[in-house]
């Protein structure tokens, strides 16, 4: 197992997600205990010493499963990430109580890492009302009491709204978890969050580096290009080499939800093989082509000049790319639970003026009238 620097640490440079744990008969909040046991056994035995868990995860047994499986093994031979459920608005004022409830869960007395989760257009304005909440207040004081050890972060949402948390917090942050893989590269701005994450000196955890199995679902034609660049190389270590290429990556986040997978990825992480300009070139091409039906904004925004509701259009349109390329998700919901009414997709009248000085001749009334109704079933 690649193992990585982090402080006075070594960390694998993979992590075993449990988000996506094996199941009794495809019940999420029903986890298959021997399956993941047997899992934990191997990923121990094989190198793997970082556990990420979250309040949410599997309806709440996530934490649970975990705190009862990992019990079993001496607490210096792993480390243990959870995060305070931002995610919730409802949960804002309770960081205390959930907090305590997780080492409980866990059956621990600390946890190695702990995030704010999900740091998005959604619930920004609450984390860094510490005044009201707390939250930093109270996760910076159980960090100096040791019951946290390293604080970090998750973000889903936007470069802004990375900036304006680093803004707050950022010198207290000691590691960023981001979506990152070679689509989300450009898709998602992920490579301009991880700029600037480097240039802040916060290593980069990765979530999503398979983009929900996208990436390993590939078609005959994709995974033809990509045995053309590397013929022994399977097609999902092509994502994981990708972040082996990627410069502040310490900790890739899996979410394996069987032994096979496990295996596979276990496999791929024990020695790095990054990839070459050429193949980075290929690669990145390839991801373009993956996204190929979106809509091909560039942000130029002239349309929002003439729009009479005043609507932010290329945020709109970002967002129902997304949407679309997903087949849903919660991202865009997230974002647009922000704005008001007003500015959702559903205010556009269709007068089509943004339509008439878009130089890229998009029909942005039919894709906003589109994504309201995708949005509401």
């Amino acid at each position: 197992m690649i193992l990585k620097k982090f402080q006075d640490l070594d960390l694998s440079a993979l992590g075993m997600g449990a988000m996506r744990l094996p199941t009794v008969d495809g019940d999420d909040s029903n986890i298959d205990v021997a399956a993941t046991e047997e899992m934990v056994a191997y990923a121990m035995e094989k190198g793997i010493n970082y556990y990420d868990t979250a309040w949410g995860y599997h309806g709440g047994n996530s934490e649970l499963v975990m705190g009862e499986i990992l019990k079993k093994y001496p607490r210096d031979s792993f480390y243990l990430a959870s995060k305070f459920p931002g995610y919730d608005l409802a949960n804002m004022p309770k960081v205390k109580e959930i907090f305590e409830k997780q080492l409980e869960k866990c059956q621990v007395g600390y946890f190695d890492f702990y995030l704010f989760h999900n740091v998005c257009e959604m619930n920004i304005d609450a984390y860094l009302d510490d005044g009201k909440y707390g939250i930093f207040s109270y996760l910076t004081e159980r960090k100096k009491a040791g019951d946290i050890r390293h604080l970090g972060f998750s973000i889903h949402g936007s470069y802004e709204v990375l900036e304006r948390f680093l803004a707050a917090y950022g010198e207290h942050m000691e590691f960023c978890q981001i979506q990152l893989n070679y689509l989300d590269w450009s898709f998602q701005d992920a490579k301009a969050k991880v700029d600037r994450l480097n240039k802040e000196g916060i290593p980069v955890w990765v979530m999503e580096p398979l983009r929900g199995g996208r990436l390993v679902n590939v078609t005959p034609e994709e995974e033809g290009r990509l045995k053309a660049m590397r013929p022994g190389e399977s097609v999902p270590a092509w994502a994981f080499r990708f972040l082996q290429t990627v410069p502040g990556v310490t900790v890739t986040l899996s979410g394996m939800s069987n032994f096979r997978q496990m295996k596979e990825n276990i496999a791929t992480f024990e020695e790095e093989k990054p990839l070459t300009d050429k193949e980075m070139e290929g690669l990145l091409a390839l991801a373009e082509g993956m996204l190929s039906g979106k809509l091909p904004c560039t942000a130029c925004r002239y349309c929002t000049a003439h729009c009479p509701k005043g609507l932010d259009i290329p945020m709109l349109l970002k967002l129902y790319n997304e949407h679309n390329f997903t087949g849903g998700g919660f991202i865009a919901p997230m974002v647009l639970s922000s704005l008001p009414e007003e500015k959702k997709p559903a205010a556009c009248i269709g007068c089509k003026s943004c339509e008439a000085v878009c130089p890229q001749r998009i029909g942005i009334a039919g894709a906003m009238a589109d994504f309201n109704a995708k949005l509401n079933g």
